[in-house]
């Protein structure tokens, strides 16, 4: 039943005169203040006032200019409040070969030392394959907070082989889109954080002629599923003729290759769009990065110096460096917010959702009015198909990897036979070789023996000789005395 309160005629009520002094309060309340009489329906009545309240909504009439406010005009105000309090969430990946001031670019786009000597940026933190890492840090102006996120990516194009390089990339994007599409599903869902990667700025080699083969295929799997921005990077390589040939140049192969950018949404106000369409003509940005603050004119500005001159990077002349913060942070960040939400992440949960994501890449769409017992008999019968057919595969890998297996032993058995023989070879010229080398030993040793046995012959001869001799002359000089013994003897006598 419906019931309504009316206020007794002398009752003091503030706030019922605020609103409006001359309006019926038809919520129900709690509490009861004294003199408030209750009138109750009956259920046709109750069925009255809603044919009545139907029929109202039926002619809708336009309401007239008042002086008096009811206060749906300050729901601005309060939108501005509630998201002052809550703040803000970007995330912004950066994608280029190591090198191109991807790090100084954005220590120079939001003035905060987000990569330094602690924390270094990618080129200096370069790996063999492709990495996404991510900062995360909190950046307040005027008091709006920032919860900004830069996505790097390591290794991305350093290799010999940069085939699918681009991979781990796109699973990142969906990983994220997968992990907010989780969050929404869940019973509580007070407050979901957006992880999801709102821009991406694509940094391109200022070689001054084209794009290169890596470039185009990373803009053509990524530009359905990510804002990509492209940027030159370090421009003041160029010369400003260059730089405007390889601008034309670049854009005419991104429009050849059906590769799509972030397009810059117009104005309604005149004089910003004035503004934007001169910002907009110079898309690609081609920048210049640094985080040194120097001394140029009397002034000290963000720039790089060189023996020929300064380099300034928040000069117009110089580098479109400030047109691409213009655009990216002061116009469009909340666009690019929009754009993620409402067109990538939509086009990915529709996917996702109809069953025709990436595992079901090239499947028709199932028919949403069919039997689901006869869907899942069919499921059933495409799995047990599937089944089959993988294990067809799996044993006809099996049997080529036992060929190959088989081969390979074989192979290690001839190699193996073929170096026994080679070593019984070797075995057997060693042993030849020692034979005869012993046999030409035996040969100088039966020489040497004979000599040998010779020469103690001829010194056993000499000694006998020598001995010989030498009882000779004893024998002589004995002889002598003898005779002289006997000869003086004789005189004597």
């Amino acid at each position: 039943m419906f019931f309504s309160r009316e206020s007794p005629p002398n009752s003091n009520n503030s706030l019922h005169s605020t609103l409006n002094s001359n309006s019926t309060l038809t919520t129900p309340t709690s509490i009861a203040n004294p003199g408030t009489k209750y009138h109750y329906y009956s259920r046709n009545r109750e069925t009255a006032l809603r044919d009545d309240m139907n029929s109202v909504r039926d002619k809708p009439t336009l309401a007239k200019d008042s002086d008096v406010n009811v206060g749906f005009y300050d729901l601005p105000n309060q939108i501005h409040r509630k998201t002052m309090k809550k703040g803000f969430e970007f995330t912004l990946m950066v994608v280029g070969e190591s090198g191109l001031g991807k790090s100084t670019l954005v220590n120079s786009m939001f003035v905060a030392n987000i990569y330094s000597d602690e924390y270094p940026g990618p080129s200096k933190r370069a790996t063999k394959t492709v990495e996404v890492e991510t900062t995360k840090v909190l950046l307040k102006e005027k008091d709006v907070n920032l919860l900004l996120t830069i996505v790097d990516t390591p290794g991305f194009g350093c290799a010999v082989d940069n085939s699918n390089c681009w991979q781990p990339i796109v699973d990142y994007i969906e990983s994220r889109y997968e992990e907010y599409l989780n969050a929404e599903t869940r019973l509580h869902r007070s407050h979901i954080p957006d992880n999801r990667v709102h821009c991406c700025l694509y940094f391109i080699y200022p070689s001054g002629h084209s794009l290169k083969p890596i470039d185009i295929e990373f803009m053509q799997h990524l530009h359905d599923k990510v804002n990509i921005i492209p940027v030159i990077a370090k421009a003041d390589t160029l010369t400003p003729e260059e730089c405007l040939q390889f601008k034309k140049n670049v854009m005419n192969e991104i429009s050849q290759h059906q590769i799509k950018i972030y397009e810059f949404p117009e104005s309604e106000d005149d004089e910003e769009l004035k503004l934007q369409k001169q910002l907009k003509s110079r898309i690609p940005f081609a920048v210049v990065g640094s985080n040194y603050v120097i001394e140029s004119n009397g002034e000290r500005k963000r720039g790089r110096k060189y023996p020929w001159g300064v380099v300034e990077v928040e000069n117009l002349e110089h580098c479109d460096f400030i047109a691409l913060r213009t655009m990216l942070l002061k116009y469009y960040m909340f666009d690019l917010l929009d754009t993620t939400n409402n067109i990538q992440y939509e086009n990915y949960r529709c996917r996702k959702l109809s069953g025709i994501g990436n595992e079901r890449v090239g499947k028709p769409n199932r028919d949403s009015n069919k039997n689901p017992l006869a869907q899942m008999e069919e499921e059933k019968k495409e799995h047990e198909a599937k089944m089959k057919k993988m294990e067809q595969e799996m044993e006809q890998v099996f049997e080529m990897k036992v060929k190959e297996k088989m081969q390979k032993l074989k192979d290690s058995e001839n190699d193996l036979q073929r170096r026994h023989e080679q070593m019984n070879k070797s075995l057997e010229q060693q042993r030849q070789e020692l034979e005869e080398k012993r046999q030409a030993f035996e040969k100088e040793k039966a020489a040497f023996d004979t000599v040998s046995k010779d020469l103690e012959e001829m010194r056993r001869a000499n000694t006998l000789e020598a001995n010989s001799k030498e009882m000779y002359y004893s024998l002589e000089g004995d002889t002598t005395s003898v005779k002289s013994k006997s000869s003086v003897t004789c005189r004597q006598m």
